[in-house]
């Protein structure tokens, strides 16, 4: 990332909010700390989120993994604002191939930490644990608020966007649907 085009590029804006406004003395110091944030939201822009689901275990398990309540954030790429929300995430090992816990939540902080769509989101997370894994199925399902429908336009504080995403025997085969979608009710 470039900091210093993402400070300019924030004087711009203030200086556009009102003329005088960056000399104030609170403000002077925004585009720099403006710049750090970015470069911390969007530290994993350039990584695949399937990259870590490359150390699987050998275990003989071929039910449900279900990891729910993840929680994760986003930038909209619409307006730049955050969406805030929670990730459930469900796949059946096929071939004796399971992944750690954590390598489902870090492969979704790695997929949204781009300006992102929560619909893409949902989908780039479960192709990954298709590509990755090559599970029997994999379902994610993102439930999110987002600051652009909060804060401006409709102004709708609490409103919850539920994206999901299914694969294989999911998509398939309706009690294994079922079932998964039980499990993350």
């Amino acid at each position: 990332m470039d900091h210093k085009q993402v400070e300019e590029g924030m004087r711009q804006i203030l200086q556009g909010i009102g003329p005088g406004y960056l000399s104030a003395e609170v403000i002077k110091n925004t585009p720099r700390r403006v710049a750090k944030m970015f470069a911390e939201f969007f530290s994993k822009i350039d990584r695949d989120p399937a990259e870590v689901l490359e150390v699987l275990f050998q275990e003989d398990y071929n039910e449900m993994v279900v990891v729910k309540d993840i929680p994760f954030f986003s930038i909209c790429e619409h307006h730049f604002l955050p969406f805030i929300g929670e990730a459930d995430i469900v796949y059946i090992p096929k071939g004796n191939r399971i992944v750690g816990v954590s390598k489902l939540a870090r492969a979704l902080d790695i997929a949204a930490a781009r300006p992102q769509l929560q619909e893409r989101l949902t989908s780039e997370l479960a192709d990954a644990l298709m590509e990755r894994l090559d599970p029997y199925g994999a379902l994610v399902r993102l439930q999110a608020t987002h600051l652009c429908m909060t804060l401006r336009g409709v102004k709708k504080p609490g409103v919850k966007m539920v994206t999901s995403a299914i694969r294989g025997i999911f998509r398939s085969n309706r009690a294994s649907r079922e079932e998964a979608l039980s499990l993350i009710a």
